[in-house]
Formats: structure tokens, sequence, C-alpha cells
């Protein structure tokens, strides 16, 4: 019998796509015979996983969990809308959110640890439901955000189930204030970022890099109406304002009362509760955002739309 060495169980997960205890066990019921193994993995329906890794995963769930002073999120892929609605893919993504605090949302990290329920990885169990299920699958993102004094709010948009959802927010408040109605500032907060999208909490946060882009862009545009240099430095100005009033959440109007800016509303809320709040950060992960689909993909949703 040749010895079940780690490498062993590595290249036989590697050509299976099978879990790393799977390969393990099939390396030992077949006496170290790595063909034999993949034979043994196959017919256990268990070698499937490889076949559909290289399929674009682009639906899933968004997942959301909160403690005291802290918040993570993660996105887990599949590639269709029904495997979203499967209460074993559900369970799969509520417990690799469950895990996500305790690595401060490292995917790396996240993939590698263990769930308590099975034992196994979270990415040996990934490994186990593509084969179950029969879709490929991936845990794509996670976040992480934490307070030492204040809360952590969130926010699901279009819930499948409890903690789970296709759009998840969180946004860190740092305050001594009361924290029930803290938290009811950052439930309204984080439906605001839902809707809005804003690309950085203050003015100073956002990428100077962005800035000087749309500066450029801004230039140009004014320059073609032959406006003299002084009067382009000016409408250029106006312009960065509007952007900032787009894109940076203190000075977009809030979606609860249109009437009042993000800071408004907070300087008033700080009122109310007697001491200062800070926006220290804030996380909005839209299930699927920047995944692109083959051409297979959409051939398929062509057919799927005429029916065929």
């Amino acid at each position: 019998m040749a010895e079940i060495t780690t490498a062993l169980v590595k290249e036989l997960r590697e050509r299976t796509g099978a879990g790393m205890m799977d390969c393990k066990k099939a390396l030992t019921e077949t006496g170290g015979d790595i063909e034999a193994a993949t034979d043994w993995l196959r017919k256990k329906g268990l070698a499937a996983a490889a076949k559909k890794a290289g399929r674009v995963a682009s639906e899933g769930l968004i997942g959301l969990t909160l403690a005291e002073t802290g918040g993570a999120l993660v996105e887990v892929n599949a590639e269709t809308d029904f495997v979203a609605r499967n209460e074993t893919f559900q369970e799969l993504v509520r417990r690799i959110t469950a895990l996500a605090p305790q690595v401060k949302g490292d995917v790396e990290a996240l993939k590698a640890a263990a769930i308590a329920a099975t034992g196994r990885t979270v990415q040996d169990e990934i490994t186990q439901a593509i084969a179950v299920i029969g879709e490929n699958m991936n845990l794509r993102r996670a976040a992480y955000l934490e307070v030492d004094n204040g809360i952590v709010a969130g926010y699901l948009h279009n819930q499948l189930a409890p903690g789970l959802g296709k759009l998840g927010v969180l946004v860190a408040l740092e305050s001594t204030g009361d924290r029930a109605k803290l938290a009811e500032l950052g439930k309204q907060l984080a439906m605001h970022i839902a809707a809005s999208n804003p690309q950085a909490v203050s003015t100073d946060k956002v990428d100077p890099a962005v800035l000087e882009r749309e500066r450029a862009i801004y230039a140009d545009q004014a320059r073609q109406s032959g406006k003299p240099e002084n009067i382009i430095e000016k409408m250029v100005e106006g312009r960065v304002r509007k952007f900032y009033e787009e894109s940076v959440l203190l000075e977009q109007a809030f979606v609860i009362n249109p009437d009042q800016r993000v800071k408004q509303a907070v300087e008033a809320a700080a009122r109310e509760l007697g001491a200062p709040i800070r926006i220290k950060a804030f996380v909005r992960l839209a299930l699927g955002e920047g995944i692109e689909k083959g051409a297979d993909d959409f051939a398929s949703e062509v057919a799927q739309l005429a029916g065929v």
C-alpha cells in the first residue's frame, strides 16, 4: 500500500476537485492508487466538481452577520438564482458568514476556516456542495468592520431568508451615545448607502486619482465651449461640487429626508444623543457586480427567454 502523503492527497484534489477529506478517504480505500481513487470519487459523485469549476458563477447570495461592535458580509456565488433559493445552499452561506468575523473578513483565511458542524474547511464544504447541487460555486468576497465605541449597523436588500440577500451594507458609527438610537440611525444610513452607492465617506476620502480624472474630463468639456481659462476653472469647480453631491456619502441628499444632506442628518442625531457621531467606514456588496458573463451564459439566457 502506497503511503498516503499530503502531496498525494493534494494531487488527487487538483485532479478531481473533490474535498480534501474525501480525497484522503478515497486514497485510503484504494490503497493509495490515485487512478483507482479517482474512479472511487467519480462513483461517489464527488469528482463532478472539477468539471463545473470553469463555469461562470454570478448569482448566489450575500450573507450578513452583526455582533455588538462588529459586522461582516460575504458573497458566495453560484450559477443560477434557483440555487440561491435552495435551503442547502442557504445554510452553507449562513455557516460561512458566521465564521467571517473570526478572520476579520480575510477571504483566504475564511476559506481555510473549519465549519464545526462538518469538520471540513469552508473551501472543502463548497467543493462538496458543488458535487451535491451540481453548479459551480465560489466564495468571492468578504468584508468586516468594527468599532471600539459605537455600533456597526447593517442592511440587506432583496432579502431571501434571514441574514441572506442580494445586496448588503455595513456602516460603522463611532459614538458614546445611546446605542439603540445609534443603531436606528445606522440602519437608515445603511439603507441610504444601498440606494445611493456612494464612493467615499467624505470629500477628503475620495481617491485622488478618481478626482483628478473627473477634473480632466470636466476641463476638456468646458474648453469645448470656448470659454476663457478663468471661467473654465470656475466651471470645473462647480462640476466637482456636483460630483461630491452625487458620490460622497456625507454630501448626498439623505434618502430618508431628501431636504437634508447626510451630514446634516448625522449632526442632528448627534445633538439628540448629546454625543458626537462619526461615520468611520462603510461597505456595500452587490451580488455579482464586476463579474463578466461569458458568451455561453448570454446564449443560455437568450434561450431561456425564448423558451428553448
